[in-house]
């Protein structure tokens, strides 16, 4: 009976899932199989440097250890992505991060340049912010602003056209009056036409907002849990509320809360890196206050889309909570509950407190940005919430 031919390339994953430890016990079975390249005993050894234990496992196998850290993880960070492919790159270095005692090392200018920005980094950064220290603090807007630039990138022209197909306004008025010029959207279609010899664009077409922009006037409320586990939520949330602050037919509100209560509403129009820097990650949770400030800015309950994003974890006044939230769905007001905004899928939540918003007529659920616009646009067009949140989002319990 002929035996089973080694399959070389498979037993040398293996080695490099397992460590150099291994590296004998493979000769032990096949000498010569797991015979690593140059580039790959450099992947080996970028490997190690995360997830290596300074003495070795009994088990063998590699694992995140908690030692202390050493300065050259910062140049394995930066190897790491001639190594492996940006989703890979991510989860080692996150898990770099956060298992081999990495957090202060982000505090370094040196450290930052070399990691991946994503959601997730900035969402650590933001746990730390109030620890960055001042030669590191421009480093660090600059990770932050390129992954919320990118999100924008993602999301922003969508978000547009969403709100505007909702509200009919999508049609530009051709009558010609100052007052109703477009601007954001005129000076967007004519960046072409920029003169460098005047330093100005010279406009092909001005774009003008027709007259029922004042009547599809709504309010939109973007109200985050800024407790530690809806970290990539508050990241693309704040993205989420400068845009909508950007468009003249939205009035935008953006709320952070823990125990307490801050509103982001006057930067998130400028900048919404500046925005999440006022964003304080972890501590306690009162959904019920925070709810209870944003009732005061509902003017017109018909007009109004309330986004709640938060686990549910309330550790105020549930009861109250419920009866404000209630009392907002009977006045007509669009409430939707966001566990999570995030690629990551729906975190741990209360389950019990989403069933009771649920029977109110409150959909509880994850939703991934990308299906984020026509979310919106179905809630402004007044379509079924409940319909909207099965469609657009999965509400499991881990």
């Amino acid at each position: 009976m002929s035996e089973t031919p080694i399959d070389s390339e498979q037993l040398t994953r293996w080695r490099l899932i397992l460590g150099k430890q291994s590296q004998q016990a493979f000769d032990g079975m096949c000498p010569g199989s797991c015979s690593l390249t140059d580039a790959q005993q450099q992947m080996d050894e970028a490997l190690a440097a995360i997830y290596d234990e300074t003495d070795a496992d009994s088990s063998g196998e590699r694992s995140a250890g908690q030692g202390p850290s050493s300065p050259r993880l910062a140049k394995w960070l930066g190897d790491i992505r001639t190594y492996f492919q940006e989703d890979v790159v991510t989860v080692i270095q996150q898990d770099a991060i956060e298992r081999k005692g990495m957090k202060q090392l982000l505090l370094e200018p040196e450290m930052l340049q070399s990691v991946e920005p994503n959601v997730q980094l900035v969402g650590t950064l933001l746990s730390l912010s109030g620890q960055i220290p001042e030669k590191t603090k421009e480093t660090a807007r600059m990770v932050v602003r390129a992954v919320v630039d990118k999100i924008k990138l993602l999301l922003e022209q969508k978000i547009r056209q969403a709100v505007m197909g909702a509200l009919n306004r999508n049609e530009h008025s051709p009558i010609p009056n100052v007052s109703s010029i477009d601007w954001k959207w005129t000076i967007g279609r004519n960046l072409k036409n920029y003169q460098p010899s005047l330093g100005t664009i010279v406009p092909e077409k001005v774009y003008f907002y027709s007259r029922a922009q004042k009547t599809n006037h709504w309010t939109v409320i973007v109200d985050m849990d800024q407790s530690g586990s809806m970290a990539d939520s508050v990241v693309y949330g704040a993205v989420m509320g400068s845009i909508f602050a950007s468009l003249p037919a939205l009035n935008t509100r953006v709320v952070a809360f823990d125990t307490e209560v801050v509103d982001l509403t006057e930067k998130c129009g400028d900048d919404p890196v500046e925005m999440l820097f006022g964003v304080q990650l972890g501590g306690g949770t009162d959904i019920n206050k925070s709810v209870k400030y944003c009732q005061q800015f509902i003017t017109d309950p018909a007009r109004t889309l309330f986004f709640l994003i938060t686990d549910l974890m309330e550790g105020g006044n549930e009861a109250q909570l419920v009866r404000r939230v209630e009392e907002m769905v009977g006045s007509g007001v669009h409430v939707i509950c966001l566990l999570a905004l995030s690629d990551g899928g729906v975190p741990y939540y209360d389950e019990q407190l989403a069933n009771k918003l649920a029977r109110l007529g409150v959909p509880c659920f994850g939703c991934t940005p990308q299906r984020l616009p026509e979310l919106l646009e179905g809630a402004l067009r007044g379509n079924d919430l409940a319909a909207l949140a099965t469609k657009f989002g999965t509400a499991k319990k881990k």
